[in-house]
């Protein structure tokens, strides 16, 4: 069993939980310990996370959640609803299960967007109006991503 998926399990385990007792503690260390044994092999990925990007995209992140959720608040304060949903059927570059996972997430955790589907190279998102799917098509947030698992030798 890998040492690392289990700390990191653990870790996140007590900042969700934010219980620190010994019962907590102990629950924790053995969930993530039995996740890891259970699917030792989850998420593989043949690129490593560049937690130095991660850096720069978390606020970047944050922000176009924060703009989103004004442009949400005003469409749905305006009396006129002027939404124009759709599914958008999104071809992207990225491939791993790491890149689609984190896309997918971005992509939901934005408000005016949901993603319904993924699949390798597509994604079917719904989105509340065309100002609401910028970011995707334009493709910002797949380049974004993308910077999150930089390429190793070899990688095509």
């Amino acid at each position: 069993m890998k040492i690392f998926p289990v700390i990191a399990l653990f870790v996140l385990w007590l900042v969700l939980s934010a219980s620190y007792d010994l019962i907590h503690v102990v629950m924790g260390l053995v969930t993530a310990a039995i996740v890891v044994w259970i699917n030792p092999t989850a998420a593989p990925s043949t690129r490593k996370f560049s937690w130095l990007s991660a850096i720069g995209y978390m606020p970047w992140l944050f922000g176009r959640i924060l703009k989103s959720g004004f442009h949400v608040s005003k469409l749905i304060l305006d009396p006129a609803l002027p939404i124009k949903p759709e599914l958008l059927h999104y071809k992207t570059n990225l491939r791993s299960d790491g890149e689609l996972v984190v896309l997918g997430n971005s992509i939901t955790l934005t408000p005016g967007t949901i993603t319904v589907e993924v699949a390798p190279g597509e994604l079917i998102v719904h989105a509340i109006d065309a100002p609401s799917q910028k970011d995707l098509v334009s493709g910002v947030l797949d380049d974004k991503v993308g910077r999150l698992f930089p390429m190793k030798e070899g990688d095509k």
